[in-house]
């Protein structure tokens, strides 16, 4: 797939580099947001192909992120994975039913595993 963009939102910096040095290694283009108030400009500025997303940021947590792209006409499509060390049933289902593809745990995803689901979630 050419020229792929991906939003990674991860507040804590050495998880954010390793999923980036990965993606960016398989060919994509990945920005880091690390709170969820920059995460929602730059989903809106940049409109990227697919949005890794952390429930738990600053400033605004994910969830509330995932309900604001789907509020937003530019946003509403964009493929939203979410990526958390929080598995509880409800924000699982939560994020299910704000439209998130999948919901991964980050102690159980390396990040060759997500980078080789990319093409697989944008095909939907």
């Amino acid at each position: 797939m050419d020229d792929v963009r991906v939003l990674f939102v991860e507040d804590d910096e050495a998880i954010a580099q390793m999923y980036k040095l990965k993606l960016e290694l398989d060919g994509y283009h990945v920005d880091v947001a690390r709170d969820g108030e920059v995460a929602l400009q730059m989903a809106r500025s940049s409109l990227p192909d697919i949005i890794f997303l952390d429930i738990r940021l600053p400033k605004l947590d994910g969830l509330d992120v995932l309900e604001a792209l789907r509020a937003d006409p530019k946003t509403q499509r964009v493929p939203v994975v979410i990526l958390s060390s929080h598995s509880e049933r409800e924000l699982v289902e939560r994020g299910a039913k704000l439209g998130a593809l999948d919901h991964l745990i980050k102690s159980k995803t390396t990040p060759a595993k997500l980078a080789g689901g990319v093409e697989g979630w944008l095909r939907g």
